[in-house]
């Protein structure tokens, strides 16, 4: 009996080790397919050296969505390196592109600059496809913290970036907008080599006015929607909380706190370490938010604990107890005395 046991054991032992060699691999996976560069669109018939619009002449392709591409090409007028989307010639993604551009063009009541969005230039048809124009930037957080290889940043790098990005959130509230598709993939830095490095806000696809949402709506990414979006509950802003909370943790430690393909898998993973324990394996093994101040390198101490504290704030399963943008920028982990100790102290 004992040898069936001790089988037994090595079994299970196995399929997690397993499970988190897969679940390693899926996170490489999708920083290879962001970083992935192809050379044309065939259903969109768009290739390099086409043209969209009579004069802007593509010089790449830097991503590509069930909504259509975006290109990376140059004003013939102007000289002028610019980023297109190009939505696809379908019914929904028609509607859905008469959305965002709603969306945008309440956005053009803020400063970009200091709202830290992207710069939205209008719009025009080519084919009957419309086509959205905005500024250029550099490379989103995926690939800032997934090349060369799965980086890590330091609280003090984190800092700047999560209050500009709380920055977002604040004008975005201002409004009543609520982006819901808030994840590292959507986030731009301007120019990677800056210090502080500088990021904005992309991708106004799913956004919506706060008013406008309608419970049962599952939007956003799997892995970044917070619980009232993956139940089917009402949500409004503090969605966006949620989701910039698991991207400030993934800038620490590489990897997305809740993977999942499934809002399943993800659920289970929240109640792992704000609920009951759980047995499933993944990057990380964490029975609660604050085994995240375990993991940091030695170093100093006041800014890994108040991380750890604002964390746990702005993921607070109830909504209407989670953490609003005004008073994260007023949380004592934006300290600017913390800033000047904290030297490069990073997780492990």
């Amino acid at each position: 009996m004992a040898s069936v046991d001790t089988s037994l054991h090595l079994e299970v032992l196995l399929f997690y080790t397993l499970k988190k060699q897969y679940l390693h691999m899926h996170h490489y996976l999708l920083i290879f397919e962001n970083t992935m560069k192809f050379k044309h669109s065939d259903e969109l018939e768009i290739v390099e050296g086409s043209f969209l619009g009579n004069h802007y002449k593509v010089e790449d392709f830097l991503g590509e969505g069930v909504f259509g591409i975006v290109a990376k090409c140059r004003d013939t007028k102007t000289n002028q390196a610019v980023a297109i989307k190009v939505n696809k010639n379908r019914t929904d993604i028609l509607e859905q592109a008469k959305k965002e551009i709603f969306i945008l063009e309440q956005l053009q009541r803020l400063d970009p600059d200091a709202a830290n969005i992207v710069q939205w230039n209008g719009f025009f048809l080519d084919r009957e496809q419309v086509c959205l124009k905005f500024e250029l930037l550099d490379q989103c957080l995926w690939n800032y913290i997934g090349a060369p290889n799965n980086r890590r940043l330091p609280i003090s790098e984190v800092r700047p970036i999560l209050g500009q990005l709380t920055n977002v959130l604040s004008h975005l509230g201002s409004l009543g907008i609520v982006h819901a598709d808030l994840k590292p993939g959507n986030i731009m830095v301007v120019k990677r080599y800056e210090s502080p490095v500088k990021v904005r806000l992309i991708d106004f696809g799913l956004a919506c006015p706060a008013s406008a949402v309608m419970p049962g709506d599952r939007v956003g990414t799997v892995g970044y929607s917070a619980p009232e979006v993956m139940l089917g509950l009402p949500y409004n802003e503090a969605c966006d909380m949620w989701s910039l909370g698991l991207v400030a943790v993934e800038l620490v430690t590489g990897v997305p706190l809740y993977p999942g393909k499934k809002y399943y898998d993800v659920l289970k993973f929240i109640i792992e370490t704000q609920g009951y324990e759980s047995l499933e394996t993944r990057y990380i093994k964490l029975t609660c938010l604050d085994d995240i101040e375990q993991m940091f390198r030695r170093g100093p101490e006041d800014g890994q604990r108040l991380f750890v504290s604002l964390i746990k704030e702005m993921l607070a399963l109830d909504a209407h107890q989670r953490i609003t943008p005004s008073q994260v920028l007023r949380h004592p982990f934006f300290n600017p005395g913390l800033s000047n100790s904290e030297g490069e102290t990073a997780l492990l």
